[in-house]
């Protein structure tokens, strides 16, 4: 076979990519295209954190109860922003349904104009920042850290980094978190 020969046989195979590269592809299904990313899904974890354990990614903004060796529910969360990302391991200490809230001083001192007027606190309800339910953590003294893992009146706000260091939530899946979640549950925060 001559050169002109392998010329002619080769300019179809070159030809045919950048035609089908041209054509558009069929659109995704609306379903697909909608898909919420934060919603509940049910995904492979590392097996070696312990069934029932929750894990939360700050940097990803998921948060993952494990449910069996290497599966975990994955939920969308929000966190801490700028320098008020916490990070360790704590234990669920208390769990409240309707929860009230009150700013920590630093809260305070940060944004008076948002959180003065609460320095007494709010009662518990469908407008309460903490939304319907909240996860209390405590560290390994048994000590409250002021870190909540929480509902939120902002759904909106989830995935990406707004809290003053609380992990939200939407309400329907804080509820569903709260509901298998024992007093004792091992958190851990990266």
């Amino acid at each position: 076979m001559n050169r002109r020969q392998l010329m002619s046989l080769a300019l179809p195979l070159i030809a045919v990519p950048s035609l089908a590269l041209s054509q558009t592809a069929p659109a995704a299904p609306a379903k697909a295209q909608s898909r919420d990313p934060y919603a509940p899904t049910e995904v492979a974890i590392r097996d070696d954190f312990e069934v029932g354990s929750i894990v939360v990614v700050s940097k990803d903004f998921f948060l993952y109860h494990v449910v069996a060796p290497g599966r975990a529910i994955r939920y969308g969360v929000a966190v801490g922003k700028d320098e008020l990302v916490w990070k360790g391991k704590a234990t669920v200490g208390r769990k409240v349904e309707w929860p009230s809230w009150r700013p920590t001083q630093d809260m305070i001192k940060r944004n008076p104009d948002a959180y003065e007027k609460y320095k007494d606190g709010m009662p518990g309800g469908p407008t309460n920042p903490l939304g319907a339910r909240a996860l209390y953590l405590y560290n390994a003294r048994g000590q409250d850290t002021a870190i909540r893992i929480h509902g939120t009146t902002e759904p909106g706000s989830i995935g990406r980094a707004v809290s003053n260091g609380c992990l939200r939530m939407r309400n329907e899946a804080v509820m569903s978190l709260f509901d298998q979640v024992p007093i004792g549950t091992p958190v851990y925060v990266f």
